[in-house]
């Protein structure tokens, strides 16, 4: 599935604008600053979550804007919106074909994967970030997966209000609430675990080639969660946080080639382990969904050798689906096969190339 028509209103830096790209490759090139992530931010709100950047929604309107935002898309047989009004900044609306609908429900129309320079740092810093991640692999798999992780989060989040907040509080209630986060986090741990076992074994069995090989496991979340929130109310009430269950799980990744942990490989064999990862994933979501994810790749390009880029573009125009590129220069994409669809982005407008 792809977009076929994308249009922005109020959203970052543009006022209106209106971009129309092939199933393929989408080629966006400008000056660092002219708003190609916008437009990637922009496609990542079409699936569940808080898009590429983890951002805000009140930070997504445009300044000077009426102070909310709209982002509209075309698929083949659907047509997506969602954005925020100016009256609640933080409350993110959703319509698919013009009905109201929930922002967990996106996953059932598209998967969306993005590889950013923000990630570049993904193996060196906390397991939130690995897990988010995951978790993004884990949705184009499982569309549900993102209702549990909600409903996980707020039975969570009342849990920890209320042992804040009453120095005895309702054993019942307590009781209720962490048999709702069992549930939901079984569902989570084994939806992550079944994603991370058939990702291995793609990985495991993909013939070499000039992107640096993953090994893949999880650390925590296997725990008998009910049990183990029974135990640790007194724990929990003085951390002021839930200290088990699937939230704390992390990603663990390997680079087979030198059987080290990925956070001990240079900044470059990082960046092939991502994007051997994602190219594997997508390959694995086609094959079990039916449908290819879209791709955004900020700025992937820059960070590659030419030996590894041509490989790249050839990699990407020949699995299909839509993959949607940043950089700035033109020449950096010299090489693609095929028909790209490529666009300049200058000062708030995006125009053909």
């Amino acid at each position: 599935m792809a977009v076929t028509r994308l249009s922005l209103s109020d959203f970052r830096s543009y006022s209106d604008v209106v971009i129309a790209p092939g199933p393929g490759l989408v080629i966006l090139t400008g000056d660092n600053g002219a708003g190609k992530t916008n437009v990637l931010e922009a496609v990542s709100l079409l699936s569940p979550g808080r898009g590429l950047r983890g951002a805000r929604l009140s930070e997504m309107a445009r300044r000077g804007g009426g102070g909310g935002f709209a982002v509209a898309a075309r698929l083949e047989d659907v047509e997506i919106g969602t954005g925020t009004l100016a009256s609640t900044p933080e409350r993110r609306q959703v319509r698919v074909n013009g009905a109201a609908a929930s922002a967990t429900s996106l996953g059932e129309w598209l998967s969306v994967l993005w590889l950013t320079p923000a990630m570049d740092r993904l193996f060196q810093e906390g397991a939130g970030g690995r897990r988010r991640f995951l978790d993004r692999l884990v949705l184009a798999l499982r569309p549900d997966h993102a209702v549990h992780a909600a409903r996980y989060e707020a039975a969570m989040r009342a849990r920890n209000k209320l042992l804040a907040e009453e120095s005895a509080a309702d054993e019942a209630w307590l009781t209720a609430l962490e048999a709702r986060m069992a549930e939901h986090g079984a569902a989570l741990h084994e939806a992550r675990v079944a994603a991370v076992a058939a990702l291995g074994a793609r990985l495991a069995a993909a013939p070499e080639g000039p992107f640096a090989r993953a090994a893949l496991a999880l650390e925590g979340g296997d725990e008998d969660l009910a049990v183990e929130l029974g135990r640790g109310r007194a724990r929990d009430a003085a951390a002021g946080r839930t200290l088990a269950g699937p939230h704390r799980t992390d990603l663990l990744v390997t680079h087979v080639g030198k059987g080290q942990p990925a956070a001990f490989c240079s900044t470059g064999e990082q960046k092939a382990l991502l994007l051997g990862i994602v190219l594997a994933h997508a390959d694995l979501v086609a094959e079990r969904a039916g449908r290819r994810p879209i791709l955004l790749l900020d700025e992937v390009a820059a960070h590659l050798d030419p030996r590894r880029r041509a490989a790249l573009f050839e990699r990407l125009a020949a699995a299909g689906g839509q993959v949607w590129m940043t950089g700035t220069e033109p020449a950096l994409f010299a090489g693609v096969p095929g028909s790209p669809s490529r666009f300049h982005v200058e000062s708030g407008c995006v125009t053909p190339a």
